[in-house]
């Protein structure tokens, strides 16, 4: 039987993985609207309305398959939102495409910053309104830190590797264009290898770093 508090505790956790994961898509859509390209905008996947961006599989199954074994944190995922980058590019520059790359990953940590702000206020609640808005704000901090550190591993097709692809176009890095170009169709053989062993942790030790620092 569920208390009150694993009530509370499961909806901000779903609550903060939500914020995280839609608000990360909507901002490479937003950041390319505003370099001209509508795509996004067209497609309705601008709206903070969950239901246009839920992906079955990401958004739903792999959180909750994590909540129910008890994972040490919730992971997922939103469709990604569609983006015109030739347009992008076209009108600012490989500069610009490397913002709406990295426009995801500045919400999550613009978030965890601001959550980590926020929590002294809610650290010792008093009432089940204080308590939910102090545990939101803690899943806050760790899942956003967590999905920002995870989207700047350099590995097609994350947001990490899109950057550095465009910042070798800018600076006409050709050798770090090829290689980006090289890895891409092994890039989701690379993540799986990464995240299904332990060089997890390896990888993951940036983010453990900065959610201890800002919840210290």
């Amino acid at each position: 039987m569920w208390s009150e508090i694993d009530i509370l505790k499961a909806a901000a956790m779903i609550l903060a993985l939500m914020v995280a994961i839609i608000g990360h898509e909507i901002m490479h859509g937003y950041v390319a609207y505003r370099f001209g390209d509508p795509t996004a905008k067209e497609a309705g996947r601008l709206s903070p309305n969950p239901i246009v961006h839920v992906d079955p599989v990401g958004t739903i199954i792999v959180p909750a398959l994590l909540y129910f074994s008890h994972a040490p944190f919730l992971f997922g995922w939103a469709k990604p939102v569609p983006v015109n980058i030739y347009t992008v590019v076209r009108n600012g520059g490989y500069m610009a495409a490397v913002a709406v790359a990295l426009a995801g990953v500045t919400w999550n940590f613009s978030l965890a910053f601001a959550g980590a702000a926020l929590f002294p206020f809610f650290e010792r609640p008093d009432s089940l309104f204080t308590a939910f808005v102090g545990m939101f704000l803690m899943y806050s901090v760790v899942y956003n830190v967590v999905l920002g550190v995870f989207n700047l591993w350099p590995f097609p097709p994350l947001d990490g590797a899109n950057a550095l692809k465009y910042l070798g176009m800018q600076f006409r890095i050709k050798g770090l264009v090829e290689l980006i170009h090289k890895i891409e169709p092994y890039g989701m053989i690379l993540l799986i290898v990464v995240i299904a062993t332990p060089l997890s942790e390896w990888f993951f030790l940036p983010a453990k770093w900065l959610i201890d620092a800002l919840m210290r």
